[in-house]
C-alpha cells in the first residue's frame, strides 16, 4: 500500500533522516520505535508533505507522491495526527472535527457520529472549546479530527506523549478497533512496549537510519531491542 525508498532529509547541514526503507503493508499497524532526536517524526512530516526530502521517493497505492503538497496528499487519503495534538484551543470539539473534513465534498454528518460512537466523551463536550478538554481528551479529538478526511494510512506521532496509563491503554484501544475497521496505521510511539504489542510490523530507528525490522512479536522478544527500549 505505502513504501518509502531511500529517503533522505536534512535540515540545514544536519541529516535528520538518512537511506530509510520501509513499506507499509494495507491493513496493517506498522510502528517506528526509537529514542528521541532518531528522525522518526521527520519520517512522518515528510511523508505528509510538510518537509521536503533530500533523496528518495514515496509511494502511496503505486503513485509517487514524493514532495507533494500536503492538502493533496491528504486528499489522497494520508493522514497525521500530530505530536502534541495541535487541535484548535478557541474551536468546539464539533468545529475541530468538522476541519478535518474541510477537504470532502460528501456529506460527514455519518462520520461524525461514527466518531463520537468511537470517543463517546466527544459526544458529551460537542460544545465545548477544545482548550478547555483535558490531555487525554485533547488526544481523542485530534485523532477523531483525522479520521473526519476519511483516511486509508492514518499516521500517528506520540499519541500516548503526556497522557495518564489509563488514558493510554484507552488510545490503544481505540487505534486497535479503528485499524479493524479498515484504516491502516503508521505509528511512532515511545512506550515501545504498547506499540509493539499491537503492531504487526516494527522498525527501530537510530540516529537516521533504520536498523531493525522484524514483526512486532519478534521484536518485543528481541534481547536488543529489550534492553535498549523496553528497560529489560
Amino acid at each position: 500500500m505505502f513504501e518509502i525508498k531511500g529517503l533522505s532529509v536534512n535540515y540545514g547541514g544536519i541529516e535528520a533522516v538518512r537511506d530509510i526503507s520501509l513499506s507499509v503493508p494495507e491493513g496493517a499497524i506498522v510502528t517506528l520505535i526509537g529514542a528521541n532526536g532518531a528522525g522518526k517524526s521527520t519520517t512522518l512530516r515528510t511523508i505528509a508533505g510538510l518537509v521536503k526530502p533530500r533523496a528518495g521517493k514515496i509511494e502511496f497505492m503505486g503513485e509517487d507522491i514524493t514532495g507533494k503538497d500536503p492538502a493533496y496528499i491528504v486528499g489522497k487519503g494520508i493522514t497525521l495526527v500530530p505530536e502534541g495534538r495541535r487541535i484548535f484551543p478557541d474551536l468546539t470539539v464539533l468545529e475541530n472535527l468538522k476541519i478535518g473534513a474541510y477537504l470532502r465534498q460528501d456529506s460527514i454528518e455519518e462520520d461524525i457520529e461514527w466518531v463520537y460512537s468511537l470517543f463517546p466523551r466527544l459526544r458529551e463536550r460537542s460544545w465545548q472549546y477544545g482548550g478547555t478538554l483535558s490531555g487525554g481528551e485533547q488526544q481523542m479529538l485530534a485523532v477523531g479530527r483525522a479520521l473526519m478526511s476519511k483516511p486509508k494510512l492514518m499516521m500517528m506521532d506520540e499519541p500516548s506523549l503526556g497522557l495518564a496509563p489509563l488514558v493510554v491503554k484507552d488510545i490503544f484501544s481505540i487505534i486497535e478497533k479503528i485499524n479493524k475497521e479498515g484504516v491502516t496505521i503508521l505509528l511512532i510511539e515511545q512506550n515501545a512496549n504498547m506499540a509493539l504489542k499491537i503492531a504487526d510490523i516494527g522498525y527501530v530507528m537510530e540516529t537516521g537510519q533504520i536498523t531493525l525490522s522484524g514483526k512486532g512479536s519478534d521484536l518485543i522478544s528481541d534481547e536488543g531491542v529489550r534492553k535498549a527500549y523496553l528497560g529489560g
